[in-house]
């Protein structure tokens, strides 16, 4: 009889789990799911920036970047290398890995490998050994939905060399540039990427901060990586004509980084 009714108590909780809606199925799987996924991102996450030895601090930072390919190959925004090093003062593009462990901080140089200015992603190099490289996914599989997360340095200057994980979802998948009811909202932002082809990017209701272009975007199971943060580039284009920008954090699709990749190959 006990076994029976112990029998009947399991059927009617899994019944009562088929009859869950989806988001909150969803929402259970985020406890257990993504930990160790975080922990092995974490380790091909690096903040980007120059160096100098003669500066205080030495290691000037500008954002957020992540290892591909034969983990050599580093990935940020173009946007993040703006702005000419200085020869005379020995300033190095490089790339510093945060202390993990036993390790240390380390300030490693870089290399400028490759530049798309259409799509605000560059590549840079550098010397062996090289860190763990992460996975792409083809972004044309993302749907509106999504569970997302992205790690990177949020504020890196003040908060420091501690990479820090979001999650949340892709809002929505919309152009990159959307015309403008009257011509005078038609920037030059605007109007070179209408007249480039206004590609689909990722909107996500997550936020995103300064120094955090360049930050991976990645499946919370797989740590596949389907987009990369950007926070200057696309929001200058999509919200060229609000005074007062929103919070929205917007994600180029690897797509793009895929077609980088393959032509600096």
């Amino acid at each position: 009889m006990h076994s029976a009714r112990a029998t009947s108590r399991t059927a009617r909780s899994i019944a009562a789990a088929l009859l869950l809606p989806a988001w909150l199925l969803a929402g259970l799987a985020w406890s257990d799911n993504p930990v160790a996924t975080i922990e092995r991102v974490k380790g091909s996450i690096v903040a980007i920036g120059t160096f100098e030895r003669t500066r205080t601090p030495p290691f000037q930072f500008k954002g957020t970047g992540f290892a591909v390919g034969d983990g050599t190959i580093i990935v940020t925004n173009s946007h993040v290398l703006s702005g000419a090093l200085d020869p005379a003062r020995l300033e190095t593009l490089a790339i510093l890995l945060p202390a993990s462990g036993k390790d240390q901080i380390q300030v490693r140089e870089a290399r400028r490998l490759s530049v798309d200015v259409d799509s605000d992603l560059a590549l840079l190099k550098i010397e062996r050994p090289a860190l763990p490289a992460l996975k792409l996914r083809d972004s044309g599989t993302v749907r509106e939905g999504d569970a997302v997360l992205f790690t990177g340095f949020p504020i890196g200057p003040v908060l420091g060399a501690h990479p820090a994980t979001h999650r949340g979802m892709v809002a929505a998948i919309s152009p990159i540039a959307i015309p403008q009811a009257r011509s005078a909202e038609l920037d030059s932002q605007v109007i070179r990427r209408l007249a480039n082809g206004a590609y689909p990017i990722f909107q996500l209701d997550a936020t995103a901060y300064p120094g955090n272009s360049g930050s991976p975007v990645y499946d919370p199971e797989s740590g596949e990586v389907v987009g990369i943060i950007n926070m200057v580039w696309v929001k200058g284009t999509k919200e060229s004509a609000l005074s007062q920008p929103s919070g929205i954090t917007y994600a180029v699709p690897s797509k793009h980084l895929q077609d980088l990749l393959d032509k600096a190959r």
